[in-house]
């Protein structure tokens, strides 16, 4: 009796495993298939798409494109939203309006709403869920709602090299320099400095490198050893092992 049930209940649940399987490799082949890179474009018609570059499947709001430069080897990801303008077919002009550097990395969930110049720099990477944009609404009349208001826009531009942490916001005319590390929820605005670290709603200097002292404040950990050239992955999986196991005969 106990192997009857075993057995029920095994024909039960086959239909369901099958079912989840069937789910899971359906969506892995629509990811792969709806991405958009410079061979696939689909109906996305960027101004610019570098090699390399790659929009992971979903894509979020994504219009503008003819004012859109996007550099070689970025990577986009899930639910991420680029656009150019207010609203889509707009007339925008000659000029570029949104454009990403070589490598720039945007994390799920981001947005970047250029309705006026935003530049990010090649290699800037973004966590999760940034934001940034050069439009903010305006309040001037006390008598309208906020939202019906005329907004303000400013020019944004990130520098080279830039880590811009997860629920970060750049807001308009943010000026960024060169390898800035914006912390987690931070708020910007204004100008930073190269080689900053800025963190806060709003967002403040909390450590610089000076070029004789070094990072002030110092930092609290040592920098992490790179890897050196020639290390196999082998190897770097002996090195995991505990020391009992590497001095076992």
């Amino acid at each position: 009796m106990p192997k009857n049930r075993n057995t029920f209940s095994f024909l039960a649940r086959w239909p369901r495993r099958a079912a989840s399987r069937a789910v899971h490799l359906g969506w892995a082949w629509a990811q792969r298939a709806g991405a958009v890179t410079a061979e696939h474009p689909g109906r996305l018609r960027f101004r610019a798409i570098g090699t390399g570059t790659r929009l992971a499947f979903p894509q979020g709001t994504v219009f503008g494109e003819p004012w859109i430069e996007l550099g070689a080897h970025c990577v986009i990801g899930e639910q991420v939203t680029l656009t150019a303008g207010m609203m889509p077919d707009l007339d925008l002009g000659p000029d570029t309006v949104l454009t990403l550097g070589d490598g720039v990395v945007l994390g799920r969930g981001s947005h970047v709403i250029a309705d006026t110049t935003v530049t990010i720099g090649p290699d800037t990477y973004c966590g999760p869920y940034v934001y940034i944009t050069s439009t903010n609404h305006s309040y001037d009349d006390p008598h309208q709602p906020v939202g019906k208001q005329w907004p303000r826009m400013e020019p944004v531009a990130i520098g080279p090299g830039c880590w811009i942490g997860t629920g970060a916001v750049i807001l308009p005319g943010a000026r960024l320099g060169r390898n800035v590390v914006v912390a987690a929820g931070a708020v910007v605005r204004g100008e930073v400095p190269d080689h900053a670290v800025v963190a806060g709603a709003p967002a403040r200097v909390v450590r610089s490198w000076d070029p004789e002292k070094g990072w002030q404040p110092p930092l609290r950990t040592p920098a992490p050893v790179p890897i050196p050239e020639g290390v196999t992955p082998e190897q770097l999986l002996a090195l995991a092992e505990p020391d009992e196991a590497r001095e076992a005969p």
